[in-house]
Order: structure tokens, then C-alpha cells, then sequence
């Protein structure tokens, strides 16, 4: 597989984005359509929807709901790990092909009510995971508590023993640290063997505190820290690590409820990137020269984690400088439904042009 790039194009392999939000009904008929719009033909789609998908049946007929949105894009199915949740499901879900497991600390993010408190519970279904191949992805945070002084700015730092003592005791689980945003996170995966990866998303290369403090469309869980944890994920990815790579999180709410709070309801947490996705990445990664990377960042690395490789038969994305391009600030769909993306109102440096069929 070879990418191609000159100085005003640039063709990617089959890029795949390995953590994204779809939502249900209504929603998601607005915005899995733009998985492909944003330059991606396969997506790792998370289970927390309401109820949560729990069941092989459940992600099984939730993949066959996309399917009719979309059938132009790969959907790689996970479960939500829950009490009810036992080995016997994994290994059914597994025969299916759904490839993956999510796990929600209690309470951290959307629709996490019903997240663990504590792993040790779910090790014989861990164990289930290491024979059958699945992949088991953490939202890498703690539960804020006065009582261990925890909040949004160190619950990820708080959560890494976790994360080691996991694949101590796992060292054949295919783990997935999900949405770094710290340099310590970044560490500790670099520490830990190769069954241990980590995704950044596009939003998290671009934030800082100072950005969504006071700004509720750049807020999301986890939230984006200091300048230091942001130069962390930028020299990742510009060194090129193969066990870190792009999972968006893009986490589409409705406008009303991510434009407002009130003194009794938080404004929703998420940021929202398919529509402009690879794009995007391509316009963060040339601004700290990291642009080389991309192709690893957005496909190979990923795919070659979960075992999906490009193929002969997968099209590459050809992405064309742009000038003077600014994302739309109206959003796509209406009412409930209304979404707006990330960046919105900002210049874009690249667009997609075309689709080609040949990527060897």
C-alpha cells in the first residue's frame, strides 16, 4: 500500500475512524450519512445509546439500521459492558463478528448511568475477550470525588493504574485507551506492550482549556487539558507511533442542548467532526508538521490494531488545498435533529475531491 501527496493533493488509503457516536432514530439518519461525507469508509461505532446495546441481538440489529442509512461504510460493532454481560455473550458475539467491548466508568459522559464502578467483576468476561480476539476500549477516566480531590482535569491520570494492572493481568487483551488527552496517558501506553493502543481525536490536537471554558460547543468528555497535554498528542502523532491513531469521538447533540446550560442542566458534552473530518485532521496535522503522518494516523495504524487491513478493493480519498474554505455555521437537519459541526465558522485548509478506486 502506498499513499500519494504532492503540495496541492493528497490521497489516503481507506481512512477508518475507530471511535464514533451515531446515536438512534431520527438523529442517526441525519448523521451517519456523514461518516462518508467526512472521508471515512469504516466506522467503530459505540454502544451508548438508550438503552445501551448489551446484547449480540441488539448490536447485530443496530448494525442492520445503519446498514440501511448507509451501506457504503463498514460498521464494526461494540457492546456496552455491563453486569449482564457474561462469557457465554462474548463468545456468541464474537461468532457474529462483533469485534468489540466498551467500557464506561459510572457517570463520566453521555449516557454512562449504567458505566462499572469496578473491573475485577468482569474479569472471567475479559478472559472471554483474550480467547475469542475482541477488543476491549476504555473510556479512560475516574468518577469525580472531593473525597480523592478527582475532577475532569486529573481523572484521566487517575485511571491509568487501571489500565496497567488490566493488562497485567491480561497481556493477550487487545486493549484500546480511548480518546487520550493527557501526557501521561500518552506514556503509559508507549510503556505497555503491543496489545495496548490508544485513539486521539481530531478536536483534542486542537484544544486547550482556555477553549472550552466558557465555550460549551468545544466542551466534551474527557475534557481538553494544558498546553503540555496537547503537545503530547501532537508529538505522538507526528512521530508516526503505530499503537496511536485517529477515533473521533464525534459525538453529534442536538444544537439547543449543546448551545445552552441552565441552573439545573449542564449543557451536553461532545464535539461533532464526521461531516469535515479527514479535512480537518489534514488541516491540524500540517499546522505542526505532521501532515507525512496522515495516512498512518487516519488508516493504516488503526487497521493494522484491529486487524483490518486495506485491501485491493478499498477506494483512497483525495483531498485538494483549499483557500479561503470555512465551515458552514448552519449545520445539518432541523429542530431535534439540528447538529452543528466542530470548526464551524473557521477556515479549513483542504477539501475532499474525489474517490479513487486503486490503492496499491
Amino acid at each position: 500500500m502506498t499513499s500519494t501527496m504532492s503540495a496541492e493533493t493528497i490521497a489516503v488509503a481507506s481512512p477508518a475512524d475507530f471511535h464514533v457516536h451515531l446515536r438512534q432514530g431520527q438523529l442517526a439518519e441525519v448523521v451517519t450519512k456523514h461518516v462518508r461525507q467526512g472521508g471515512f469508509s469504516l466506522a467503530y461505532v459505540m454502544p451508548n445509546l438508550k438503552p445501551p446495546i448489551t446484547s449480540t441481538e441488539q448490536a447485530l440489529l443496530y448494525r442492520a439500521q445503519l446498514q440501511a442509512i448507509d451501506p457504503g461504510v463498514e460498521y464494526l460493532m461494540t457492546l456496552y459492558l455491563c453486569p449482564e454481560l457474561t462469557p457465554d455473550e462474548i463468545r456468541k458475539a464474537a461468532r457474529t463478528g462483533i469485534v468489540g467491548v466498551k467500557s464506561y466508568p459510572r457517570g463520566v459522559t453521555t449516557n454512562s448511568e449504567g458505566g462499572i464502578e469496578s473491573y475485577e467483576a468482569y474479569y472471567p468476561v475479559f478472559a472471554a475477550m483474550e480467547e475469542e480476539g475482541m477488543v476491549l476500549n476504555l473510556h479512560g477516566e475516574v468518577p469525580g470525588s472531593a473525597a480523592t480531590n478527582t475532577c475532569v482535569l486529573n481523572a484521566e491520570p487517575a485511571f491509568l493504574p487501571h489500565l496497567r494492572k488490566l493488562h497485567a493481568q491480561f497481556p493477550k487483551l487487545r486493549i484500546v485507551l480511548e480518546h487520550a488527552t493527557t501526557r501521561a496517558a500518552v506514556e503509559c501506553v508507549k510503556s505497555l506492550g503491543d496489545t495496548v493502543a490508544c485513539t486521539i481525536t481530531a478536536h483534542h490536537l486542537a484544544l486547550t482549556v482556555d477553549d472550552w471554558a466558557g465555550q460549551s460547543w468545544h466542551f466534551c468528555k474527557p475534557v481538553a487539558k494544558y498546553p503540555d497535554d496537547r503537545a503530547a498528542l501532537q508529538e505522538v502523532v507526528r512521530e508516526g507511533h503505530p499503537r496511536f491513531f485517529l477515533g473521533s469521538d464525534s459525538a453529534p447533540h442536538p444544537a439547543e442542548t449543546k448551545a445552552t446550560a441552565s441552573p439545573t442542566q449542564a449543557c451536553a458534552a461532545g464535539v461533532y467532526t464526521s461531516p469535515i473530518l479527514l479535512p480537518l485532521v489534514a488541516h491540524l496535522l500540517e499546522s505542526f508538521d505532521a501532515l507525512d503522518k496522515l495516512e498512518g494516523f487516519v488508516s493504516s495504524h488503526g487497521r493494522a490494531f484491529y486487524g483490518r487491513p486495506v485491501t485491493e478493493s478499498d477506494r483512497r480519498v483525495v483531498l485538494r488545498r483549499a483557500s479561503d474554505k470555512v465551515v458552514g455555521i448552519e449545520g445539518y437537519g432541523t429542530g431535534a435533529t439540528h447538529v452543528v459541526p466542530f470548526w464551524a465558522g473557521k477556515t479549513i485548509g483542504w477539501e475532499i475531491v474525489e474517490e479513487k478506486e486503486e490503492v496499491w
